[in-house]
This record gives C-alpha cells, sequence and structure tokens, in this order.
C-alpha cells in the first residue's frame, strides 16, 4: 500500500460526504471524467432466496498461516511460486474456473517481474457479475521498520497481503459449498506493494511516475482483462483486513463516484446491521493509491476499498504497515470475523436482490 498514494481530496458528489478529508501526502487527482461511472443496478428480490453462508474466521485466519509458511511471497522468489500454486489448487478444489494470467513488469529498481494475476470465476455465463480481489504478493523490504538493519529484507505479509487472500478464500469454500446464482470474480493481484517510497517526488509528473509504481498487476489486468471488456456490477477489493486495532473509513477513491457511494452506503449500512460498525466507520478518510484506481481507471467501474486506515503515530496504516511487525502476531480473528461476516454478507445479499 503506497503511503504516497495518500492525498486530501475533496469529495464532491454527496453531502454526506462533504467533511474535511485528512490532512496526507498529495498524489496526483483523478481527472473529473474519470469520475462518471455506472451506477450499480438496484436488482429485485429474487423467489428462491438462498440463506447466508457462516463466514468461518478461524479458517481465514489458516489460509492466511499458510501464505506465510511459504515465506515472503516476492515476485520472482521461491515463495512466491510456491504460494501461487497453492492458492491455484485450492481455488481450482473450490470449483472456480481458474485463469493464471502471467505478465512481465518491471519494478522500479530495475527488477524484472514474473507476475502471476489469479482469477478464480464462477457462474461464467452469469451477466450480473460481482468482482473480489486483494493482492497475494508481499513487500520487497521493511522499510518503515524501526530496526535500520531489517528495513531492506522482505516482510511476511501476514496482514499486507495474507488477510485479504484469507478472507477470499473463506469465501470461496462458502460458494463452492452453497452455491450462488450471479457470476462472482474472485482476483487476487500480483506485484501490487513493491512500489518506490521516495520522499523526492515534486513535479506532477514525477508523482505520476511515483504513483505507477505500485499495483503492477491491476494496472496489467484493467488494461488486459481475462474476457474481452470485462464489467462487473461493482467491485470489493480486501486490504490490510486483518490487523488488531483495524479500522475502515469511506476511503477517499471508493467514495469520489455516486456509483462509488452508493456501493459503501450498502455495505457501510450492512456493517452497521451486523453489529459491526466499530470496525466499519461512518467517516471520510483519504484516498489511496491501490488496486481498485488502476481497475476504476480502466476497467471504468466501481470498486470500495475495505482498508485499515488506523492512522497510528507511525503510519496512516497502523504501526505494523511495511515492518516486520506484519506478522501472524498481528492478525486478529475478530477483525477477520468482521470483514468476512460483512462481504460474504453483502454478496449472497445482492444476489437474493436484498441489498439495499
Amino acid at each position: 500500500m503506497n503511503k504516497y498514494g495518500v492525498l486530501t481530496i475533496k469529495i464532491f458528489v454527496l453531502c454526506l460526504l462533504a467533511a474535511a478529508l485528512w490532512q496526507c501526502e498529495s498524489d496526483p487527482p483523478q481527472k473529473e471524467e474519470d469520475t462518471a461511472l455506472p451506477m450499480p443496478p438496484n436488482r429485485t428480490p429474487i423467489a428462491n432466496q438462498r440463506k447466508i453462508p457462516k463466514f468461518e474466521q478461524d479458517s481465514a485466519y489458516a489460509f492466511i498461516a499458510k501464505q506465510v509458511s511459504f515465506g515472503t511471497r516476492v515476485p520472482n522468489s521461491p515463495g512466491h511460486t510456491a504460494c501461487k500454486n497453492w492458492l491455484v489448487s485450492k481455488l481450482k478444489s473450490y470449483k472456480a474456473e481458474v485463469i493464471e494470467q502471467d505478465f512481465t513488469a518491471k519494478a522500479y529498481y530495475g527488477e524484472t517481474y514474473n507476475g502471476t494475476n489469479i482469477i478464480a470465476q464462477y457462474n461464467t455465463a452469469a451477466k450480473e457479475r460481482l468482482m473480489l480481489c486483494a493482492h497475494w504478493d508481499t513487500r520487497h523490504i521493511g522499510d518503515q521498520d524501526d530496526d535500520v538493519s531489517m528495513q531492506t529484507k522482505p516482510i511476511d505479509g501476514a496482514d499486507d497481503g495474507g488477510s485479504g487472500v484469507g478472507v477470499l478464500l473463506e469465501v470461496a469454500r462458502l460458494i463452492a459449498e452453497n452455491g450462488i446464482d450471479i457470476g462472482i470474480d474472485i482476483i487476487l493481484f500480483d506485484a501490487e506493494d513493491n512500489g518506490s517510497s521516495s520522499d523526492e517526488v515534486l513535479t506532477r509528473e514525477q508523482q505520476l511516475a511515483n504513483h505507477e509504481t505500485w499495483c503492477l498487476g491491476s494496472q496489467h489486468w484493467g488494461k488486459n482483462p481475462h474476457k474481452p471488456n470485462y464489467t462487473a456490477m461493482y467491485g470489493i477489493l480486501l486490504d490490510m483486513v486483518g490487523a488488531k486495532g483495524a479500522v475502515f473509513p469511506y476511503e477517499g477513491y471508493s467514495v469520489s463516484t455516486p456509483a462509488g457511494g452508493a456501493v459503501v452506503n450498502k455495505i457501510w449500512g450492512l456493517a452497521e446491521a451486523l453489529k459491526f460498525d466499530n470496525y466499519f466507520q461512518r467517516k471520510q478518510a483519504g484516498a489511496i493509491t491501490d488496486d481498485h484506481f488502476f481497475v476504476m481507471k480502466h476497467r471504468k467501474f466501481a470498486v470500495v476499498d475495505i482498508i485499515n486506515l488506523s492512522k497510528s503515530s507511525k503510519s496512516t496504516f497502523g504501526a505494523h504497515w511495511h515492518t516486520h511487525d506484519d506478522n501472524l502476531d498481528i492478525i486478529d480473528k475478530d477483525v477477520l470475523k468482521a470483514v468476512g461476516r460483512v462481504v460474504t454478507a453483502a454478496i449472497y445479499r445482492e444476489n437474493n436482490g436484498t441489498l439495499n
């Protein structure tokens, strides 16, 4: 997650979101013409309502632990390859049609990454689709670590990388066991977290160049989707959704369009009804350069980012962010439960036509 993708923006499309944003570091703003995204449809309740299955946080935690067991998942590393093979096998075991979208991209420090976006599809013929996504790679350096000797070493990424994937694997397991009628595409983006944190970006051109060193997998998929002209009703991105003390306010780009604001209101309203509003907080936060930004830029449908913006004294994303404290000890099963049950309820209520 790009520290330098946090900026102060003014959300002008919804009156309730007109409060002042955090004063954060700047990033290239969206062009006004990029804010016109189609509104998510109002679906009619279906006759055969599907029961919302119970999300199991212990299962999601085990999926995170398994990812961490491979070691760091930096592209081109042995742990990355081993984890990719396991993710593909696991998703296939959950009855998904899986595509491995291989790509190459150059990291800001010169290395050419051999990346793979992992795409798990359910009900491929269905026209009404939801996209669920997270990134599965981990950061190549712990550049925010207090211990200078550890700043050049890759991190475990239990939360930043592992947690979003763990939640989505549990969702895939529930879909396999319980079925669903609408189309679901679970996309695990690669090479998200290895961008430049340079302090020396001054001009708009330099800002844009720095901004695009992040989220290489979603940039590639956005320009080259697995199906021509791919679109979805909307998407949900999960990033850093497992740490102790996590909170999820309104992320700036998620609500920068009427379409995104409508989706956020649905999901945060559902979280409130499920008594998870201590995590899903109805307050405005800054805008984050994350995978959803590039999906919206290239595919032109709303994607909302459920992301920990707990804003510690060290970081916007919690004190463990991009440090070696991002290990299994930071994972809180209660946070996984909150996120997983909200997301599971959201997709099944959307399926049933009852998510308002």
